[in-house]
Parts: structure tokens; C-alpha cells; sequence
């Protein structure tokens, strides 16, 4: 009886938290930054969230269909592109805090194939020359980019129609044929930003635990984080509603573009493979919920832990890199050394952005679908930013974050 009242109390407490979320900051810092963009044309529609312990600034403002005259929303779906590498992160922590994994185990103890890799030398006269990689590619190197690997494989070229990150192959032939191909530098001395090593990571998951990586992200991570509208293959509604793809022009309105290469049309069919290096579709309300989650140390909004506080601290929010190398985590850009100023997060290829702040307790999430040509308000935005956090802000009647569970 008594373990039964504890549970409908914890229900009450995260109905509750999940009812009120933050506090409205009443300021429009990135509302007043962009509206000059927005009415010349040359920013179509973009969303901006400033957070700060409770207190978050939200803004709207444009189109996601100029053309339509369809205002962008927090609940329209866009591409994410490279963003997603960080679930694949978070799906490796997993494992590691399970003890099911080591950062330090060699990758070919889950995918043999890794067991001989070569190093591509140089090439002189249509000659390539190559020898045999001496250092033990790690779990770590491939999650923080430095296993030696491309950025894409081939089969995943943008200029061939079908390719591009979510075609040309599934993850588990995605990582064979990585391992079948020359690699760049010997693994663990430089480094090189890589979908590949993304994809590797994603493989070994699919290895421990015997089921597709997206199958174990969804169960694993969004589903109970409540991201009902984060997935590989957006249906047919979600897409009407997308948000457009632009490319930004000099003093001009910025032009709509159908597709781009490496993500290319239609967006769903059985041409689309899952892919942990890009290709997650998602919308501003749940990417929320997932960097809270990253933000608040391992647990979501929604009062539902999904990795424990010192998992996050020591795997994703600080670098994996040795040092000198630059700081990058698993499938997230983090400092070198954790202190109180430090963020931590992702971008993507289409000028989206996120990053958290778990010592402050605070957010900046930017979404956008920038075909090309720059971001020109980026220097206004980030002011924006700056005036939002650096202001005493009013937390009267900001509920306490409850639902904290082991």
C-alpha cells in the first residue's frame, strides 16, 4: 500500500511539472534582433529559446512556407541534420553506464571486419600508397572523430541521386564498408569531422544489443522522453507542414530550394536508411526535451531519467579527446575542461543549433533551414543571448524542478 501512494504521488508531481514548464520571460530579445531580417525577406522564418532556470524567451517569427504564408511554428518538423549525433551519444553512454561497453574497447570487438585497418599515405601519379594502421581503433575515437574515418563512405556521395546521408546504405554496411576502405591518419592522432565514425559507433550498438539502432534510440530515448515527433522517416502529414529550405541572398529575399543533395526528395520512402551521423527529422518542442534532458543531467522535463548525472558530466559534456585535439565528447562538441561557463551541444548543416549550460542551468536553442549563403544575424542573435542571461530575470512563481528519479 505504501509503495502505491509513493507512485501516485510521483505521478501528481511530474503531471504537474509537465502542466506549468517554464516561465514566460516576457522579454524578445531574438524577436527584436531578427524582425529586420524577416521583413526585408532575407530570413524566412527562423525559432529562437532562450532558457535559464526555469525562465525561457520563445520566439516565432517568420515563415516555414514563405510562399504559403504558413507562419513557422514549434511544432513544425525539420531536419536536423548532424544534430543527430548526438542521440547516438547518448544511446553509447547508455551502454557504458550499463557496463555493457568501454570507450576504451577495441571497435573490432564488436565488428571484426575493424580488427586490420590500412592508412592511406599519400598518392603520387595515380598511385596510391598505404601501410598498416599500428594504433587499435577505440570506441572513443570513432564517437569523438578521431578514428581516421571520411566524412561520409561512397555509397553515400550527395551528387548521385538516392544518396547522401540517409541513402546509399543501412549503418551495420555503412560500418563494412568503412572497414573495407583506407583511412586517413593512424586512429587517435589528429583529427577529422566524420559521419563514418557516427555510424561505426551506431553499429556497435546494434551489436550489444541486437537490435536496430534506431529501434533501440526510440526505445530507449524518445519514446520515454516523450519525442512522439522525432524520427528517420516523417510521414506525409508532418511533412505539409515542414519547415521550407531557403539559401540566403546579399540584400535580397532569400530563394526556396526543393532539396539538398545530401538530403534529398522524398523524404520517406524505402530509399531512406536510418543514419546516427544525420538524418534525424524532429521539431523545436521535442528537441527541447531532449537537450533539458542533457541540460538537467540525465533527466527529462517529464521527471523520466535516462543516464545518470555523473554519466553526463564525464562522457558528454566534457571532451573524450586527448588533449590538444580540440574538445568534442560523443557526437557532441564540449569543452576540454568542464568549469562553470561551459557548454555543450550540436549544430547541424542547415544552420540549426543547440547547446546547455548544466551548471547554470541554461539553454539556447536555434532552429533554422538555411540552404547556403551565411547567417547574417548570427552576431545579432548571439547579443540577443547575452542581454537574455545577463539580466536579473523574475523566477516569482517558477515551480521547483521535481520528478528526479534514479
Amino acid at each position: 500500500m505504501k509503495k502505491v501512494i509513493i507512485l501516485l504521488v510521483a505521478s501528481f508531481c511530474l503531471t504537474m511539472t509537465a502542466k506549468t514548464g517554464p516561465k514566460d520571460s516576457k522579454t524578445t530579445f531574438a524577436k527584436e534582433a531578427l524582425q529586420p531580417y524577416v521583413d526585408s525577406g532575407q530570413l524566412a522564418g527562423a525559432i529562437s529559446v532562450f532558457y535559464k532556470d526555469g525562465v525561457q524567451e520563445t520566439c516565432c517569427i517568420g515563415y516555414a512556407d514563405v510562399a504559403k504564408k504558413r507562419p513557422i511554428k514549434m511544432d513544425n518538423v525539420f531536419m536536423q541534420c548532424s544534430q543527430t549525433k548526438g542521440f547516438c551519444g547518448v544511446t553509447i553512454a547508455k551502454l557504458v553506464e550499463e557496463g555493457k561497453l568501454s570507450l576504451d574497447d577495441p571497435v573490432s570487438k564488436y565488428l571484426p571486419e575493424f580488427k586490420e585497418l590500412w592508412v592511406q599515405d599519400g598518392q603520387n601519379d595515380s598511385v596510391r600508397t598505404f601501410h598498416k594502421a599500428k594504433n587499435v581503433l577505440t570506441v572513443r575515437m570513432v564517437l569523438n572523430h578521431t578514428g581516421g574515418f571520411p566524412f561520409e563512405i561512397s555509397a553515400k556521395r550527395g551528387d548521385v541521386r538516392g544518396g547522401g546521408w540517409s541513402g546509399g546504405a543501412p549503418i551495420r554496411q555503412t560500418a563494412s564498408i568503412a572497414a573495407a576502405s583506407p583511412i586517413l591518419f593512424e586512429p587517435g592522432t589528429r583529427e577529422t569531422y566524420s559521419n563514418t565514425g557516427i555510424d561505426i559507433g551506431a553499429a556497435i550498438v546494434e551489436t550489444i544489443t541486437g537490435m536496430k539502432w534506431e529501434k533501440y534510440l526510440k526505445q530507449e530515448v524518445l519514446d520515454p522522453l516523450g519525442m512522439k515527433s522525432t524520427w528517420f522517416w516523417p510521414t506525409d502529414k508532418q511533412l505539409k507542414k515542414k519547415i521550407e529550405l531557403y539559401a540566403t541572398k546579399k540584400d535580397a529575399p532569400a530563394e526556396w530550394r526543393e532539396e539538398m543533395d545530401m538530403e534529398q526528395r522524398p523524404y520517406n520512402d524505402s530509399h531512406v536508411f536510418a543514419s546516427a551521423g544525420a538524418g534525424l527529422w524532429t521539431t523545436a518542442n521535442d528537441q527541447l526535451k531532449f537537450y533539458k534532458m542533457l541540460m538537467n543531467l540525465g533527466v527529462g522535463e517529464n521527471g523520466v531519467r535516462i543516464l545518470k548525472e555523473e554519466t553526463v558530466k564525464n562522457l558528454l559534456a566534457v571532451s573524450t579527446r586527448p588533449k590538444g585535439l580540440g574538445g568534442y565528447s560523443l557526437g557532441l562538441s564540449a569543452p576540454e575542461e568542464d568549469s562553470e561557463d561551459a557548454w555543450f551541444g550540436h549544430g547541424g548543416a542547415w544552420g540549426t543549433n543547440c547547446s546547455v549550460n548544466w551548471h547554470k542551468k541554461e539553454l539556447k536553442l536555434w532552429v533554422v533551414q538555411c540552404a547556403g549563403g551565411g547567417q547574417p544575424w548570427s552576431a545579432d542573435v548571439d547579443k540577443a543571448a547575452e542581454k537574455f542571461f545577463s539580466q536579473p530575470l523574475n523566477k516569482s512563481g517558477v515551480d521547483a524542478y521535481t520528478g528526479r528519479t534514479e
